[in-house]
């Protein structure tokens, strides 16, 4: 059966006179196996929306797709010995695999290494040349005179200047954390062939977002307040905002990439955290010819966008600063769903350690992915960061699925199989007795309903699942010393009023959970005998009418043996090498952080003293003298997160 009652064999469109919806979850980068956290901070989230709003009868798209260009993407070749499009083959797969598993209901997941992303991203940068918003300007960057090739920061090695690790990276080192320019480092080398780099003047372009500002600012003003934005998407736009935008490079020196349509510029490509954003309608144009529909009709249509707050920049400040640049007519961000950072048992996910459960381990629990959908969303971290913990999540199954959810589902349905043939009874959904409050309990369901209702329109994933064992909990408490032998016996009229609202209760606790657990939603409309109907404004008392047959009782959940939850901390715990690895750097960087405030007392008391007359003669003096240092500063270009806690950082964090 359909997880939703629209058709999905033929290409959603928008269509006049609807709600249209279009749903980007981040693109996922192709260099590692996603953990949970990158699971519910994008595609997991945008999946229940995307389901909520088909279940509201919306045309609704969900598009989303593996990044595949870029600096990682050499390097994690060269580490495996594959070539860039082999190695984006495997994780293209890898990620589809844990989606499907998962159940992520994409109606496309695509990549960015198509025809279509090279013709998009070059129209897009050809329109921004043309209309003055690129330049060109020289940097310096590290070349190897032996393979006569520019190096990203990050293929150049060598032995950290502040702790003396001897496998630093030119952009950061992995063992003290601190950022990093290549040509500090000590002994530097080539990552392909072990040769000394140089230093060598290049040329590139660069996205003039200084000139772009006051546009992407009135532009942001107006989407945030409309789209009701949640508050950190809000905060991390307005301080890069606040602090003023500047140029941005979007070329490299590298192989793997949309080539630069320009003259001159033969052997570059433009760089991924310029075109990935550009994936997303160059991955609809791979699903549709006629995704134009979709992207240039910003009256028709509402764009929905779900990722994690290391994301942000990306799309609130530079994509949309690109769309502003060409003139053209584009669909652009209404509402961003964020998320925090989802921890583990108290410390991060390591895929290298061994830490936290990723997306390809979480089926060897045995547990099924409705379960893993509801524990995540149930703690997902919306407005602050939040854990992941094994004792909560048994605690979810066992106290919250199985006990409350589980129970009335099943009871009532092995109650109607074995009292009435499996047949719903007549019944009246206007009926009173002094024993209960029909009506009032009827009109409990529909407030909660409304609520359920109004939490998903606004995103409120989180609050939305707790209002949907809310509008269960209502189930058992109609059931409540209502349903059994003697009752039926002896108030036959109210115990068949009993059964059929709880019958048509399941109907829409069926439709309200699917978005959150599609597989156990398909279970209760198969026990039901009914298609999957579509999520309503009203509780329809009457939606499963005396005389429908039901099928056969299931149980939807299991309990999980406690005893698990020992088994399980164990086994995803990493190697006590890798805990001591981790409890080592954690003592190094409170150290330094005393060193540092050390410091700076000493520096406050210097100044105090000064300031007194009484500075020591033992202070250096100021001769006048300017020395040249060989930092590179400029806004930051990682490939990935990007920070919000200052406006400069060394260029060695371009990859």
């Amino acid at each position: 059966m359909q997880d939703t009652p629209m058709a999905t064999s033929n290409v959603i469109l928008p269509e006049k006179g609807k709600k249209n919806v279009l749903i980007t979850s981040a693109l996922p980068y192709v260099n590692n196996v996603p953990h949970l956290g990158n699971v519910i901070g994008s595609v997991l989230s945008a999946d229940v929306f995307s389901r909520y709003s088909k279940l509201r009868d919306r045309p609704t798209l969900f598009i989303c797709g593996t990044d595949e260009y870029g600096t990682a993407t050499e390097t994690k070749a060269l580490e495996t010995g594959q070539t860039p499009q082999e190695l984006c083959d495997e994780f293209h797969k890898k990620h589809k695999d844990v989606y499907d598993w998962f159940e992520i209901s994409f109606d496309y997941f695509g990549r960015t290494t198509t025809e279509k992303q090279t013709e998009i991203v070059q129209d897009i940068f050809l329109k921004l040349h043309k209309n003055g918003f690129l330049e060109e300007r020289t940097t310096t960057q590290p070349y190897c005179e032996k393979h006569n090739s520019f190096l990203a920061d990050r293929f150049v090695e060598g032995t950290c200047p502040k702790c003396q690790y001897d496998d630093a990276r030119g952009d950061q080192c992995d063992k003290c954390g601190n950022l990093l320019d290549p040509f500090e480092l000590i002994n530097p080398r080539c990552k392909v062939d072990g040769a000394t780099p140089v230093a060598r003047d290049t040329t590139h372009i660069f996205l003039l977002l200084n000139k772009l500002q006051p546009d992407i600012q009135s532009w942001f003003e107006k989407s945030s307040k409309e789209g009701g934005w949640p508050q950190n998407g809000i905060a991390i736009t307005n301080s890069w905002l606040t602090r003023g935008l500047e140029g941005r490079s979007i070329t490299r020196d590298l192989k793997w990439g949309v080539p630069v349509p320009l003259p001159g510029f033969e052997g570059k490509v433009i760089y991924v955290w310029f075109d990935a954003c550009i994936g997303y309608p160059s991955i609809t144009a791979n699903y549709t010819d006629q995704w134009e529909l979709w992207w240039r009709d910003p009256e028709n249509v509402k764009l929905y966008q779900f990722m994690g707050k290391d994301n942000v920049p990306f799309h609130t400040v530079i994509f949309p600063g690109s769309q502003i640049g060409t003139t053209d007519k584009w669909t652009q961000l209404n509402h961003l769903s964020t998320t925090e950072y989802l921890n583990y048992e108290n410390t991060k996910f390591s895929k290298s350690r061994g830490v936290g459960v990723f997306g390809d381990s979480a089926k060897e629990t045995g547990v099924p992915p409705s379960v893993w959908r509801y524990y995540l969303l149930s703690v997902r971290p919306e407005t602050s960061d939040s854990q992941f913990v094994w004792s909560d999540f048994v605690m979810a199954n066992n106290n919250e699925l199985l006990a409350n959810f589980g129970n009335f589902i099943n009871r009532i349905v092995k109650f109607v199989n074995s009292k009435c043939e499996g047949t719903v009874p007549e019944f009246s959904a206007s009926y009173t007795d002094d024993s209960f409050d029909f009506p009032g309990w009827i009109s409990k369901v529909n407030a909660l309903l409304a609520e359920y209702n109004d939490l998903m329109e606004g995103v409120h994933l989180r609050s939305g699942i707790r209002k949907f064992l809310e509008i269960s909990a209502q189930g058992n408490l109609l059931l409540q010393t209502r349903l059994d032998n003697k009752s039926f016996e002896a108030h036959p009229e109210r115990i068949k009023t009993v059964i059929g609202l709880a019958l048509n209760l399941c109907s829409l606790l069926a439709s309200i959970s699917s978005p959150y657990m599609p597989a156990t939603a398909r279970s209760i409309i198969e026990q039901l005998n009914t298609p999957l109907a579509f999520i309503p404004d009203t509780f329809n008392t009457e939606a499963l009418k005396p005389g429908h047959k039901i099928g056969k009782a299931a149980y939807l959940f299991t309990r999980i043996d406690e005893k698990k939850i020992s088994e399980w901390k164990d086994k995803y715990a990493g190697t006590q090498s890798s805990r001591d690895a981790e409890a080592e750097a954690k003592r190094k960087k409170q150290e330094d952080k005393e060193r540092k405030k050390a410091k700076k007392a000493a520096q406050k008391a210097t100044e105090a003293a000064a300031k007194n007359g009484e500075a020591s003669e033992a202070q250096p003096k100021i001769d006048g003298s300017i020395r040249s240092l060989p930092i590179r500063e400029k806004l930051i270009d990682k490939e990935g997160p990007l920070t919000t806690e200052s406006s400069t950082v060394p260029e060695s964090t371009a990859p």
